[in-house]
């Protein structure tokens, strides 16, 4: 493949922050005291390696969907990408303007109205005033902030800052447009509308890079998948193939416990380990979760498992406890408990687990969160696929109608 043919290069990037240790000072008070008690005291730094030592070639009007855990690098790599931050060593190559839709709050400056905006980004593209005027019209359609487009952006909610940002970034006429999940604030409607549109980019012959932890919508939007693990390239190739090898990981990937911060409790016993039987669930299937206990001390006793799912925005969905069951569990040196949730219908989404162990009223251990898993957008009826607004509610229900 010669070089005119990608539009996208990596060789040997890598993104190194440094972490400060040391207690900081908040006023200038407290930084001369503690000059004066400490005058030798070093700054204690920690390298923290955010990338490394990534290569990839990705073609011209390829969709690569970007996939990897919470803090596996997919963000940064994106900034990178996208010139907001240069990486510490190793060259990035972008062929052609760039349109990059990250973070709330990235791209747009909070002073200006709604219009400005949209041209200031054109600007930024390299684009001429006619340019932007041209497309101006199907930026505010597409968005549906005509009524506010005079409006500082400042003053916009988190789903109308989105809207507008990815109309922007999707119409500009981008060679390369980069999207992150920042597309999880827009309600469900408009979500299946930035979709279709990059299908329409994408179709266009513009390449896409998509970061999702929504595999369904990485394999129905992505040609080939790239998965990232703690700042490292553990793969590159076609979609189906990368993203089973995601969920495979994930699936098999006990989340330690052991040193997790924040837990409460007397910890006679103490929960070491917690993963969903498999990381992303249909709406309809069982939910099924493992979950590993450890004995710490000889004093306890019998116990209760407390579950409970959450969802943000949201709040609890369902909370139960083994005792109400009269179901106590033994104190045993070492037990894994598998939890199963046979007809809870959730809508597609994130959700986490909390767990918590009690023996009557002591708390023994508490985890929040444990675990998450994820919801596809494959739904348990027969006559739709469109997601159901939030408003509804995050339960689906399994029913019948009949004529009488």
């Amino acid at each position: 493949m010669s070089s005119s043919d990608i539009a996208v290069s990596a060789r040997g990037v890598s993104k190194s922050y440094n972490i400060v240790h040391n207690e900081r000072a908040t006023t200038l008070g407290e930084s001369i005291v503690s000059k004066l008690k400490n005058p030798l005291k070093r700054v204690q730094k920690e390298t923290f390696w955010a990338l490394k030592d990534i290569n990839f070639d990705i073609p011209k009007g390829d969709v690569v969907g970007i996939v990897g855990r919470n803090g596996a690098g997919k963000s940064t790599l994106l900034k990178v990408l996208s010139r907001i931050t240069a990486p510490t060593t190793g060259e990035i190559v972008v062929r052609g303007r760039v349109g990059s839709l990250l973070e709330v709050g990235t791209g747009f400056h909070p002073e200006l109205t709604g219009r400005e905006n949209i041209y200031l980004n054109g600007a930024i593209l390299g684009m001429k005033s006619f340019e932007i005027e041209r497309r101006f019209d199907e930026i505010v359609d597409f968005s549906g902030v005509e009524q506010f487009l005079d409006t500082p952006v400042k003053r916009y909610s988190s789903g109308m800052y989105v809207r507008l940002a990815f109309s922007v970034a999707a119409h500009l006429d981008p060679e390369v447009m980069i999207v992150d999940e920042v597309l999880a604030v827009g309600d469900s409607d408009f979500q299946r509308k930035c979709m279709g549109k990059m299908q329409d980019v994408a179709k266009g012959g513009k390449t896409i890079l998509f970061v999702s932890h929504n595999m369904h919508s990485v394999k129905t939007l992505c040609k080939s998948a790239l998965m990232l693990q703690r700042g490292q390239m553990k793969g590159f190739g076609p979609v189906d193939e990368i993203v089973d090898q995601y969920v495979n990981m994930m699936e098999n990937d006990t989340i330690d416990l052991s040193d997790h911060e924040g837990r409460k409790g007397t910890g006679l016993l103490r929960i070491t380990g917690a993963k969903p039987i498999q990381q992303i669930f249909e709406s309809a299937d069982s939910k099924e979760f493992e979950i590993q206990i450890e004995k710490f001390s000889d004093r306890a006793r019998d116990f209760s498992l407390n579950f409970a799912i959450r969802a943000e925005n949201v709040g609890t969905i369902t909370y139960f406890e083994t005792a109400w069951n009269n179901q106590m569990l033994p104190a045993q040196d070492t037990q894994t408990v598998k939890v199963s949730i046979p007809k809870l219908w959730l809508r597609p989404g994130k959700y986490q687990v909390y767990l918590y162990l009690k023996s009557g009223d002591d708390l023994i251990d508490a985890v929040e969160p444990s675990c998450q898993f994820e919801v596809s957008s494959v739904l348990p009826y027969a006559g739709t696929n469109i997601i159901p607004q939030t408003i509804y509610g995050p339960v689906l229900s399994e029913f019948t109608v009949t004529q009488i």
